[in-house]
């Protein structure tokens, strides 16, 4: 049985870090990699994932998704086919519940790959 998704996210293309998401990070906390969803923006630090909701019509209204790399019980990592499948994919299993991220055909999962298993096995 598939567990629920509680989050689901497509990032397409990497992009600076955004200068409001600095401003959450805290004493010691780097971002390493920023990447644009459709309307928002996903940033991989040193020590969590932060997904930028922009909500309503404005999108003045926004939501701020923080996971910490400590939740984080297990993830997986499917890299793109060549032809009919464009799209590589990271799951996380989480204490909240399983989240999935899907990555454009420019995005190096692998690099991913490795920014998690840094942050959650260096502990």
């Amino acid at each position: 049985m598939e567990p629920a998704t509680i989050a689901a996210w497509t990032l397409l293309q990497e992009i600076p870090i955004p200068p409001d998401v600095v401003d959450l990070l805290i004493e010691g906390e780097q971002a390493v990699a920023a990447f644009k969803t459709f309307r928002d923006s996903a940033v991989f630090t040193t020590r969590r994932l932060i997904v930028r909701d922009a909500q309503g019509l404005t999108g003045k209204k926004v939501e701020i998704y923080s996971l910490p790399y400590s939740s984080i019980n297990m993830w997986s990592s499917e890299n793109a086919g060549k032809v009919f499948d464009i799209n590589a994919e990271l799951e996380l299993w989480t204490r909240a519940g399983h989240i999935k991220v899907k990555l454009g055909k420019d995005i190096d999962i692998r690099r991913l790959d490795k920014l998690l298993a840094w942050a959650i096995l260096k502990g």
